[in-house]
């Protein structure tokens, strides 16, 4: 027992330099930290900064490059506010590319076929014209003789002869017996053709209502005989068209306006006899009465000026006042 309490004192040395090894370690934990690690914390803190100042910048959601170029890259180095990016095509920009594309394409098309249409109307001109002058004098023969069977008694017309019509006593005054009309020329010349060029027919998708058109802007622009034959072929091959009582009443005009008055009197007579309600019959009624007075019959202009008032009252003080009251001028009547 006594030789083991005497080895104490020998352990003594042996933990002197464990214990300051101990110390030491507790002295470095109480030093300052590190240059180093501050400056590790610093730069963190810039990159926290600028993070946050990119994500103040932002506009809208997109931040994936598909909109707009990224202030924060991958390795997280800014790129800054004025970095210059090029902007790549888009979905957008491929279809208005598209879309311009197609309206040039659109706009050369639509001249093309304006070219076409002007074309194609002086060629159906040119042709019409030539027409004209080969079969206007068969034509014209033609229509003298529907005129004269109409005069003689149509089916499709009301009787004339009905009571209490006043046009009984004057149908077969306006198919008397008096000279055929003059024949027309032969052919029209160079002038005439390139004139009746100008003249188109129009196209509103009723070849009907076209046909009756292109009858009136002749007549309008002078050429009667070649305004008949066109309203002759216009009556004739739509007898049910809303336009045939304008047809019938034109063509009585372009031959009173040629100086035909006997069979511009045919045609008005029969335009108001097929149907005495029609949009033209009191149209007709009126110039029969003034193709009565150029063929200088008064009895009938007057006979004629007495129907239009007594079944027209409303046009006669109304849009045909003025002609009506032109005409009774013009003549004197008994009664």
């Amino acid at each position: 027992m006594t030789p083991a309490k005497s080895a104490k004192p020998y352990l003594l040395p042996r933990l002197t330099p464990a214990l300051g090894a101990l110390c030491a370690a507790a002295a470095a934990l109480t030093m300052p930290v590190p240059a180093m690690a501050q400056d590790g914390a610093e730069a963190r803190l810039r990159k926290a900064e600028a993070e946050i100042r990119a994500l103040q910048r932002a506009v809208f959601p997109g931040g994936d490059g598909r909109f707009f170029e990224p202030q924060i890259t991958a390795d997280g180095t800014a790129t800054g506010p004025t970095a210059s990016t090029v902007p790549s095509t888009t979905a957008v920009t491929d279809i208005l590319a598209r879309l311009d594309a197609i309206e040039a394409q659109l706009q050369r098309l639509t001249g093309l076929t304006e070219e076409n249409t002007n074309a194609i109307n002086g060629l159906d001109g040119r042709v019409a014209a030539l027409e004209t002058g080969a079969s206007a004098p068969s034509v014209a023969a033609s229509t003298s003789s529907s005129l004269g069977s109409q005069a003689a008694g149509d089916d499709d017309a009301p009787d004339a002869n009905a009571p209490g019509s006043n046009l009984s006593r004057m149908s077969g005054g306006a198919s008397g017996n008096t000279a055929a009309p003059a024949a027309e020329p032969a052919g029209p010349s160079p002038e005439r053709i390139a004139a009746v060029q100008q003249i188109t027919k129009p196209q509103t998708g009723d070849a009907g209502d076209d046909e009756y058109s292109y009858g009136f802007r002749l007549w309008d622009a002078g050429f009667y005989p070649e305004a008949r034959q066109q309203l002759a072929s216009f009556v004739e091959s739509y007898p049910d068209h809303f336009r045939v009582t304008y047809g019938r009443n034109l063509l009585g005009r372009a031959f009173l306006d040629d100086g035909m008055p006997e069979e511009a009197a045919r045609w008005f007579l029969r335009n108001y006899q097929a149907d005495r309600t029609a949009r033209r019959a009191p149209d007709s009624l009126l110039f029969l009465a003034e193709a009565m007075i150029a063929m200088d019959d008064t009895r009938r202009a007057c006979i004629a000026l007495s129907e239009f008032g007594a079944t027209y009252p409303a046009v006669a003080t109304g849009r045909l006042a003025d002609q009506y009251e032109t005409n009774r001028q013009r003549v004197t009547c008994e009664g």
